[in-house]
């Protein structure tokens, strides 16, 4: 039986074949980066369905497909002829920041906490597919119509793939409308947040019978992102985490059980991590670092990175050994922190500094978040017993290396190309109950642990770069 693992992502939407347990790419297609104004980020979700449904095709009868989704990314489109009204509005988009203050004065910081177990961030879904209804073209005579719909990014992908629109239950996760101990829409939360309960899809499991594609292969996953690549790292025991190094960094570890209550205090999310068919959800801790891959772009984009060979071509201390570091935060502070008015930051320049200094710092910096990531979430689940990571920055020797040091601990950085697709695969295979084999992995040892003195001159740093937007 052969899988299609396709994995719709910030930059680009790749398609892997599973078979026989040989596990190759098949094809990649990148989509535009739209961006009408400061803190304003979209996609063309007519580009995107394109691209998903090209990659979908190279798949024919008896085949299975799965599919995982950006995560907060969010749609408004037509019922009836599946023609979206908007760019879709990606999940680094801050046009509803705004809109806390008011939000949190009427109460509903304490609401989410509460049920969804999410802090109030425009990061979420929810303020997003309330623009969405104000704003896209024609929604609200859909409304009244009963024909729109509002969701995340995959419910409209699956419809235009398999003319069935649902959503699974850790992409519901991320939206700060769904109650995490129910796996329901809420209807407190959907009236907080002014989103028509109506307008979004059915909630489902991660792995079922979701409909055929017009040649006949049959969807049988799908799932957020960042969760199929926890899948696909094999932690699935409690205590168990991965780090994914995309567009940000994005971190999950393995609960035991639901925290009684949101996880704001320690800057880390309960969310779900997968359901397989019919048995019981799988829960898990999230915390994100909103910049990571995106600051190794924009140094090629200002001309600071001729080549990522010049990733790792440094000599000597490390910048953060010299005074120079770098706080990763051009949207922001993500997880602990949660303060979206953050702002990127050099600091400890001198007439000295040359460029390679700063791009030393920029994977510094990028390593000390994760370490920061780390120490939170050891401290939430009382220890934490392994530690994965995967993404493009992971090629890196140096960045691996230093991130060890600053983690203290070991780290399995996986051989494989691509680790949300991977993690597809398994979920069908588990689907099917087998169990899924345990990927390639290399280790990074720690060398020189990085003494109390520079993570307390980073988180200085981090200190300074916060409330400047």
């Amino acid at each position: 039986m052969r899988i299609l693992a396709i994995d719709q992502g910030t930059t680009s939407s790749k398609a892997f074949w599973w078979e026989d347990g040989r596990f190759a790419e098949a094809g990649r297609r990148v989509h535009r980066q739209i961006r009408p104004q400061p803190g304003w980020v979209e996609h063309d979700a007519e580009e995107l369905a394109r691209h998903v449904t090209e990659l979908a095709a190279l798949a024919g009868q008896g085949d299975e497909i799965a599919l995982a989704n950006q995560g907060e990314t969010v749609l408004a489109w037509d019922a009836e002829t599946l023609r979206p009204l908007h760019h879709a509005l990606v999940w680094q988009d801050e046009r509803t920041s705004d809109s806390m203050p008011a939000l949190r004065a009427a109460g509903l910081e304490a609401l989410t906490l509460a049920i969804a177990r999410l802090p109030l961030d425009p990061y979420f879904a929810a303020t997003r597919l309330r623009w969405l209804l104000d704003n896209a073209d024609g929604a609200r005579e859909l409304l009244k119509a009963g024909r729109l719909r509002l969701g995340t990014s995959d419910t409209f992908l699956r419809a235009r793939l398999t003319g069935v629109a649902m959503t699974d239950i850790a992409t519901a996760s991320r939206t700060s409308l769904m109650d995490v101990t129910t796996g329901q829409w809420d209807t407190r939360l959907c009236e907080g947040f002014g989103v028509p309960v109506e307008c979004l899809p059915p909630i489902g499991p991660c792995t079922g019978d979701f409909g055929t594609t017009p040649k006949g292969a049959r969807l049988t996953a799908a799932i957020v992102d960042q969760q199929a690549a926890l899948f696909g790292q094999g932690c699935r025991a409690a205590g168990e985490m991965k780090i994914t190094f995309g567009t940000g960094a994005f971190a999950l570890g393995v609960l035991g059980a639901l925290p009684s209550e949101g996880g704001r205090a320690d800057g880390l999310l309960p969310t779900l991590g997968w359901q397989i068919g019919g048995q019981a959800p799988v829960h898990a801790l999230d915390g994100g670092i909103l910049t990571a891959g995106a600051a190794i772009e924009w140094l090629g984009e200002i001309g600071l990175l001729p080549d990522h060979a010049a990733l790792d071509d440094f000599e000597g201390p490390s910048a953060l050994e010299r005074g120079i570091v770098f706080i990763p935060a051009q949207a922001g502070l993500g997880a602990p922190h949660w303060d979206r008015s953050a702002r990127g930051l050099w600091i400890g320049m001198d007439l000295a500094t040359s460029a390679a200094d700063l791009r030393r710092a920029v994977l510094e910096g990028i390593a000390m978040r994760a370490a920061e990531l780390v120490a939170a979430f050891r401290s939430a689940m009382g220890g934490v017993s392994r530690i994965a990571i995967d993404g493009g920055l992971t090629r890196s020797g140096y960045f691996r290396q230093f991130l060890a040091d600053a983690v203290g601990a070991p780290i399995m950085v996986s051989r494989e190309a691509d680790m949300t697709a991977l993690g597809l695969a398994h979920l069908c295979l588990a689907a099917r109950g087998e169990v899924p084999p345990m990927g390639g992995f290399d280790e990074a040892l720690p060398n020189a642990l990085l003494p109390p003195a520079l993570h307390a001159r980073f988180a200085e740093a981090v200190r300074r770069s916060r409330g400047w937007a």
